[in-house]
């Protein structure tokens, strides 16, 4: 039982400037070897999301940083201020690294129950928001393709920036060929959501590319994105073919 080849993935951050080298440099567009204009690849629509988004939370931890000195009695609440913006620009580059870059093949080694929790690991959002149910035999299913990663680490960025710290239930089942990676959480905006899963072209910033880059990349695996509205909860269902 395979989910599709998977490359190792950091679940640690080794600090800001690094994360922020790392994206950019695996995701920069290389140069055609045409002059005839081309459409944007997904990667180079990663990069222009990432700096148009960054500019001012860059900016503004900047501003911050250099008023410390300066306001000695407001060191406490100033540097709160700086965590939350530090927050906020790993939270994008989480998005960014899981939304593009190269994807290699090999046969998988990894079981569907460890991408499941290196991915909640990497995506930042707190064990205690946090529900894993692995039904069945879907955690002993081998994953040989970095995107089924890729795809459960937006699901639950995505979650983590936009739930407003409401609890997520992520649930995986196998029957009939089929894998089920289903993410549940209320107060989500369906219609906004369901928007962006529809977009065929990325968005000009960061905000759905990451339900975007789900779409696409679960199509590219074989699979689809399902939804489902229970009164105010929300459930996105990522249907993968067990290969």
């Amino acid at each position: 039982m395979t989910l599709a080849a998977d490359t190792q993935t950091s679940t640690r951050s080794r600090g800001l400037l690094n994360d922020l080298a790392r994206v950019l440099l695996a995701h920069l567009p290389r140069p055609h070897r045409t002059t005839t204009p081309e459409p944007p690849s997904p990667e180079d629509a990663v990069v222009r999301a990432l700096c148009h988004d960054m500019r001012s939370p860059l900016a503004s931890l900047e501003a911050v940083l250099g008023s410390l000195d300066r306001a000695p009695g407001q060191a406490g609440e100033l540097l709160a201020l700086a965590r939350a913006q530090t927050a906020h620009l790993s939270s994008m580059l989480r998005t960014a690294d899981a939304t593009g870059g190269a994807v290699q093949r090999s046969r998988g080694t990894r079981t569907l129950c460890d991408v499941l929790r290196a991915s909640a690991a990497a995506s930042g959002l707190p064990r205690c928001q946090l529900v894993l149910e692995v039904e069945d035999d879907a955690g002993d299913v081998a994953v040989a393709d970095a995107r089924v990663q890729r795809i459960l680490l937006n699901l639950l960025e995505n979650a983590h920036r936009h739930g407003g710290g409401a609890p997520v239930r992520l649930r995986a089942t196998a029957r009939g060929g089929w894998v089920d990676l289903a993410i549940t959480q209320a107060g989500v905006p369906v219609e906004r959501v369901l928007q962006h899963l529809r977009d065929d072209r990325p968005p000009v910033d960061l905000t759905g590319l990451g339900l975007w880059s789900v779409r696409r990349q679960a199509g590219e695996l074989g699979g689809r994105v399902l939804w489902s509205a229970d009164r105010d909860e929300l459930t996105l269902t990522v249907r993968l073919p067990d290969r």
